[in-house]
């Protein structure tokens, strides 16, 4: 009767260590991306810093181009207040579209494509975006993890009853991504 005793015992014991460890697993990829969407939210900010002082320098140079400096201010502001991920990479399909068509209106104005300060803020907004797809990779990979945890069986079961819930991709429009900018004067 003792060793049964102790066999269920150790049994019990086993099962909340798995648990415990189970537990812990999902916090610590629960918090893995949490980091990893700041890192995002970090590169972003400083997209939308940038922009402020390119529409700056833009504007000195293309007076009648004033449609395309609002269109990129608009994009900015929604881009900044979009919460989820879904929503926050369609904003940012909306920026990166205005900027290119920013960028491709400063093509027609040899003496704002020759300015330092312009130049300094075109390399360095095209480092931010490097930087936001490198972000956008460690962060989707560690939602791929996080959300494979909480599909897996067993730990799905326990993952469903403490309230673990899966987390949506950062995707960019491919398709939008390929596409040709249109300017029209």
């Amino acid at each position: 009767m003792a060793i049964f005793l102790w066999i269920i015992l150790g049994v019990v014991i086993l099962i909340i260590l798995w648990l415990i460890v189970t537990y812990n697993g999902l916090i610590r990829s629960k918090n893995q991306t949490d980091e990893a969407w700041s890192d995002i939210d970090v590169q972003l900010k400083r997209r939308y810093d940038l922009i402020p002082n390119l529409i700056e320098t833009v504007k000195g140079f293309t007076k009648q181009e004033s449609s395309v400096l609002q269109n990129v201010t608009e994009a900015r502001t929604k881009a900044m207040n979009a919460g989820s991920p879904k929503a926050k990479g369609e904003a940012e399909n909306m920026l990166t579209s205005t900027l290119k068509t920013l960028f491709a209106v400063s093509e027609n104005y040899p003496e704002l494509k020759s300015n330092e300060n312009f130049g300094k803020l075109q390399d360095e907004l095209s480092d931010t975006e490097n930087k936001i797809q490198a972000s956008r990779r460690f962060y989707n990979a560690n939602v791929r993890d996080y959300n494979t945890k909480l599909e897996v069986f067993p730990t799905n079961m326990i993952a469903k009853s403490l309230g673990f819930s899966q987390r949506e991709f950062f995707e960019i429009e491919a398709e939008e991504e390929r596409k040709n900018v249109s300017v029209k004067f």
